[in-house]
């Protein structure tokens, strides 16, 4: 089963793409056209999600999910794995019509019960993508203001230059900010475990109540 999370690195990358274009805009059209630009400021988009308090909450909850999920696959496959063994042991009681019918029966719910657990997989991944984008969008504001208090003209992301000097550098400060302004991002979970069939929800058996016969 895909593993949640397994990709973000390179998501993240377009992400903090799209984040640059859009804070770009927004100072931009901010900036007044009656003053000369002051100059230019750099920030470390990565350092951003990495090191503030609601960055970091983010990979908390990616990562708790994604064990969370983890353990629930492999509680489902283990019981799948006894109701195989089962139905494997009931083969010579029954007939070969009878031995195909569950058989075919318990393959099918296998496979769905595979794509409710994929499914979950893949919402994990999207709700990292938005708490992501959500992160971008509800840092810009602070972001636009350090560059209104430096006087500055335009904020590069810091992987796009290639010499800068320190003072430009606003990592440090934005990150501070965002914390203060932000804290963790609110008491609402970001990511969770949703969807898609339960590893303590009944698996209903397709085989027969061998007890119930022999009465």
């Amino acid at each position: 089963m895909t593993r949640p999370g397994a990709s973000v690195p390179k998501r993240l990358g377009r992400l903090l793409a799209a984040a640059a274009l859009a804070l770009a805009a927004s100072v931009a059209q901010a900036q007044d056209p009656a003053q000369p630009g002051a100059g230019v400021l750099v920030v470390n988009q990565e350092r951003l999600i990495a090191q503030s308090l609601y960055g970091q909450r983010i990979q908390r909850e990616l990562e708790a999910a994604s064990a969370e999920l983890s353990a629930e696959n492999r509680r489902i496959e283990a019981r799948l794995t006894a109701e195989e063994l089962d139905l494997t042991e009931l083969r010579d009681t029954l007939t070969p019509e009878e031995f195909r019918r569950l058989a075919d029966e318990f393959d099918a719910r296998v496979e769905a019960i595979r794509a409710a657990q994929e499914a979950k997989a893949r919402d994990i991944s999207e709700q990292a993508d938005t708490a992501q984008v959500q992160f971008f969008e509800r840092a810009a504001p602070v972001l636009l203001e350090i560059v209104r208090d430096r006087g500055a003209a335009v904020l590069m992301d810091s992987r796009a230059v290639l010499l800068s000097a320190d003072r430009v550098d606003i990592t440090e400060t934005a990150i501070a900010e965002i914390d203060a302004t932000l804290g963790d991002g609110g008491a609402e979970p970001i990511i969770s475990v949703e969807g898609g069939a339960s590893a303590d929800a009944p698996l209903t058996s397709p085989l027969p109540d061998t007890e119930g016969a022999a009465d």
